[in-house]
């Protein structure tokens, strides 16, 4: 697997977020005029872009989100490839921890990856959210 960052949503990028977000979740608000100020990110498996997330500083902390894969590579560990590879460039840029916004269902997944929730469930349209923070230093 390889990955790539770019400075504004690629195509790739925005396939994905519309399969896994809108089409299989049921997400309305998918894209944000965030975006346009996100450092984005593809993972690419046998050159077909596969996973995706968005990058951005928000007051200070480095803040992952839309984090997704597509559903015929989910048994492949994207999900943790693209965590490790958001946390070394977040580092590279020099923060010390990584903040995200993890659904609720998804939570014990970033667990396992070193994440740990703080303060309390809230809903970002439909789906139960927690807040979830990792050192990175």
């Amino acid at each position: 697997m390889k990955y790539q960052f770019y400075e504004n949503l690629p195509a790739q990028a925005k396939m994905i977020r519309e399969k896994v977000f809108v089409e299989e979740q049921g997400f309305e608000n998918e894209f944000d005029k965030r975006d346009s100020a996100c450092l984005h990110l593809v993972v690419f498996k046998d050159d077909k872009a596969v996973g995706c997330a968005r990058m951005f500083d928000d007051h200070g902390q480095m803040t992952l989100g839309r984090i997704a894969v597509l559903k015929e590579a989910r048994h492949l560990h994207i999900g943790s490839f693209i965590l490790q590879a958001l946390e070394l460039k977040a580092k590279e840029l020099g923060y010390h921890e990584v903040v995200l916004s993890a659904q609720l269902r998804a939570s014990d997944f970033y667990r396992k990856n070193g994440y740990i929730a703080y303060g309390d469930e809230y809903l970002d349209e439909h789906c139960p959210h927690v807040q979830m923070k990792k050192e990175i230093a």
